[in-house]
């Protein structure tokens, strides 16, 4: 059953619902079904439609092999209750439907959900796009450069002005100004990486905030983790010394005692802390754009995934990152002991803690029927690249801390660039190593074919090293010479034959002689 990925742009989460609906409708095997006494055709039992759903968003890139069989179930529930499917007697929208053999089939009707048509521009209700800092005239031009043109054409007409009139005065960057160059920067390279037109279809800029992005790259402990100001916003302390025992189990412990199920207990203790939070870690504000995420969490596109979410995270407030970072590094080091007791009788230690946190980290604040789907593969590539993610970019650090130092203290003179171009970094495509070979061998022959030129024009050379030259050239790279000299080949063909001197054609043959003679 082909698919595709649904790559960044508004309303993702509802594409991906009709993507799956669309696959699930196509591929779903019909067959007749008897049940008390009654044949029914084109129908499937509850148990198959969980295995074969199952297997498709496994294999599916936008979801992944983390998904399991009861988030499977429940994306079913969701089918029952959106009439995508229907028991056999007609009855949907609620939720009962659970792994067994009860009878459903699909109704007639279409259940993909309608895309929402983006407001108009002239809506009152748009909301408007707030003024970029490049866009600010006074910045780039000097305060004055309106007067000096003026004063020019007084000039002109006769009425000298001093000199030191005519000079430009450099404008004084302000907080503002500063806090405008770190958000469209960030904002700048986030649109490069996602690949899209405008980041307004995925984020809306008013949530924003300068301050927290400043936050989050300035303020960091050494270990990378965000520091904060204000301290009634930070985890408890008998959060932080759970969650410590927890991730150096068993070497650290605190001063409690331990008991057989200690670890659970801690644990449950932890997931409920998590859980009670007013919403989710990546904000409801922040949903839309890290759902877009998930459309370049492709095996190809890693390193480009990884750089994207790097830059979303700092968009989020200090205490939330802070709070997402010491739990990806909890998760992460549970999931990799060996030493920890099993935490569910049933689930594997990394299998529980991506489902376990998943709903604490990624929600929207409506009801999304694909809500614990895409946390789930959100989860699952944080845990496995928190170091990176949720590190500073110290390239992007440097290169905006560089940008503002130059406006704060370069003196321009006129017709000069008031300031340097904010640096731009892109990022390459990953090719496979049978198309490297043919780019290395294609720019190998590039480099030979001029080097054949080279040999051919140069006056430098005299002709008899010239034909010596080409020789070797021949020798060593017969393929490009006769592309060069296409006729040659023949000719070399019929030149093949040793020439024999002629002094040797005229010996004579002497007489065999013998002692007797």
């Amino acid at each position: 059953m082909s698919s595709h990925v649904i790559t960044p742009g508004p309303y993702r989460a509802t594409k991906l619902w009709n993507e799956v609906t669309r696959l699930f409708r196509a591929g779903m095997p019909l067959r007749k079904h008897r049940q008390n006494f009654r044949h029914y055709a084109s129908c499937f039992t509850a148990s198959a439609a969980v295995d074969w759903l199952h297997q498709l968003l496994c294999n599916n890139s936008n979801f992944g092999p983390d998904v399991t069989r009861q988030q499977t179930v429940q994306l079913l529930k969701k089918f029952l209750k959106n009439h995508v499917i229907e028991n056999v007697k007609g009855r949907w929208g609620t939720e009962d439907l659970e792994d067994n053999n009860v009878l459903y089939r699909f109704p007639s009707t279409s259940p993909l959900k309608p895309i929402p048509c983006p407001a108009p521009a002239s809506d009152s209700r748009a909301i408007k796009k707030r003024p970029s800092f490049k866009d600010k005239e006074g910045f780039f031009k000097f305060r004055s450069i309106r007067r000096q043109e003026k004063e020019t054409l007084v000039k002109q007409e006769g009425d000298n002005q001093p000199i030191e009139e005519q000079q430009k005065q450099r404008r004084k960057l302000t907080m503002e100004d500063e806090q405008e160059i770190w958000r469209d920067v960030i904002l700048t390279h986030l649109q490069r990486i996602l690949g899209v037109p405008s980041l307004d279809e995925v984020l809306d800029q008013r949530y924003v905030n300068p301050q927290n992005i400043i936050h989050n790259m300035t303020k960091v402990n050494k270990h990378g983790v965000v520091t904060l100001d204000d301290k009634t916003n930070d985890l408890p302390d008998w959060v932080l010394s759970a969650m410590k025992s927890l991730a150096n189990w068993p070497k650290y412990n605190g001063t409690q005692q331990s008991y057989p199920g200690f670890e659970r207990d801690v644990f449950k203790t932890v997931s409920d802390y998590f859980y009670s939070l007013p919403q989710p870690l990546l904000t409801y504000e922040l949903y839309e754009l890290f759902i877009n995420i998930l459309g370049v969490l492709q095996p190809q596109c890693e390193r480009v995934a990884i750089e994207a979410l790097q830059l979303c995270t700092l968009l989020l407030p200090p205490a939330s990152r802070r709070k997402l970072q010491l739990l990806m590094r909890m998760a992460s080091r549970i999931s990799q002991n060996v030493d920890m007791p099993r935490l569910h009788p049933a689930i594997g230690t990394r299998t529980l803690m991506v489902h376990m946190f998943s709903g604490c980290v990624l929600g929207s604040a409506e009801e999304c029927d694909l809500d614990e789907l895409l946390a789930t593969r959100l989860v699952s590539f944080l845990m496995d690249h928190q170091q990176t993610i949720l590190s500073v970019p110290e390239y992007l650090l440097g290169a905006i801390n560089d940008h503002i130092q130059y406006l704060r203290t370069a003196q321009i003179d006129e017709g000069d660039p008031v300031c340097l171009p904010v640096p731009i970094y892109t990022f390459c495509h990953q090719i496979s190593g049978t198309e490297f070979e043919q780019q290395k061998l294609e720019s190998s022959q590039k480099a030979m074919e001029e080097l054949l030129e080279i040999l051919l024009t140069d006056q430098n050379i005299s002709e008899k090293d010239r034909r010596k030259k080409l020789k070797q050239f021949q020798k060593q790279y017969p393929d490009i010479y006769r592309r060069r000299f296409p006729s040659s080949d023949g000719e070399s063909k019929t030149n093949n034959k040793p020439k024999i001197k002629p002094p040797l054609l005229n010996i004579k043959k002497t007489k065999a002689f013998s002692i007797r003679n």
